[in-house]
């Protein structure tokens, strides 16, 4: 347990410098949140996965001359397989042997409270989602996948391998109901909910770490910005009009492991849909290349 503990924190270290990367680069404008929604994926293999392939012109490569280190498990003329080791405490590894025996003590104590603690959110997390399906179990269906219930506020997809839509009693007269419908289906064709209840699961492992719970708030607010480009790039200037008149009118959700159409902060939303410009076939592949490269920046190890 110390020993696993010892590798999640080295993880967790990691995944923290290039979630900030991440986070500067969200402030570019000019980068589309269907795209920078894309890069949490690098933050989130960081925390998740230990093993990391080796490249010259990384970010770790840099950071490796003044205090991240490497622990190289696999080489050879075609393929470096490392670890990152930022916290530098053992003396040799597979197994740990550290530089202190006071440290063994601390890493072994403090992977029991680690333990203790995830558990018990991921325990908490797993009650919330079974009490919030049977909840709304007795949903009326409207139309197609979408449900009435009166036991919401805000529109939003419910459910991870069958999602469906659940709209609230009051929005079966709404004129632009048809918009609000067509965000939703785009949380379902992006399987949100299941990527949704991934983040979640990933931060409950890494509770210790407070900017995994800030970037899993940036995640979701752009998850929801990504879906109103979707629609949005669908609708000409009346029906975006229409979109943000329709999002002014929806209350927000804080259902955990619900997409709702009114989940991120409505101001935001507004000012993005204002905002908002089409991508042309120049600009879409410049903006692929652009998440390639910073793929390879943060995600390779030291060579």
């Amino acid at each position: 347990m110390g020993e696993l503990f010892y590798w999640l924190l080295n993880m967790s270290i990691a995944a923290s410098v290039t979630g900030l990367v991440i986070v500067l680069i969200r402030l570019i404008r000019k980068i589309p949140r269907r795209v920078s929604v894309l890069f949490w994926i690098i933050p989130f293999v960081r925390f998740c996965f230990p093993l990391g392939i080796g490249g010259k012109y990384g970010l770790m490569s840099l950071l490796s001359q003044f205090t991240t280190r490497t622990v190289t498990v696999y080489d050879d003329d075609f393929l470096e397989l490392s670890m990152v080791n930022t916290i530098q405490a053992a003396d040799s590894y597979f197994p740990v042997t550290y530089k202190e025996n006071l440290l063994e003590d601390v890493f072994r104590y403090a992977s029991i409270v680690w333990a203790v603690v995830a558990a018990a959110i991921i325990v908490a997390m797993i009650v919330l989602y079974v009490t919030t399906l049977k909840e709304l179990k007795d949903a009326k269906p409207f139309k197609d996948n979408v449900y009435c219930s009166s036991k919401i506020m805000s529109p939003a997809v419910y459910g991870v391998f069958r999602p469906r839509i659940i709209i609230p009693e009051s929005y079966k007269e709404l004129e632009n109901l048809d918009l609000v419908i067509l965000h939703e289906q785009c949380h379902i064709r992006r399987l949100d909910n299941l990527w949704r209840v991934i983040a979640f699961l990933t931060v409950a492992v890494h509770w210790f770490n407070p900017l995994a719970w800030v970037f899993l708030k940036m995640y979701l607010s752009d998850v929801e910005l990504a879906c109103d480009e979707s629609v949005l790039a669908k609708l000409g200037e009346d029906g975006k009009k229409r979109y943000a008149h329709t999002l002014l009118d929806a209350r927000q959700s804080r259902t955990v492991f619900a997409s709702s159409f009114g989940g991120a902060k409505i101001r935001t939303r507004i000012e993005h849909i204002v905002s908002f410009r089409k991508m042309t076939a120049v600009s879409a592949a410049g903006l692929g290349l652009l998440v390639i490269a910073i793929a390879y920046i943060l995600l390779t190890n030291a060579a």
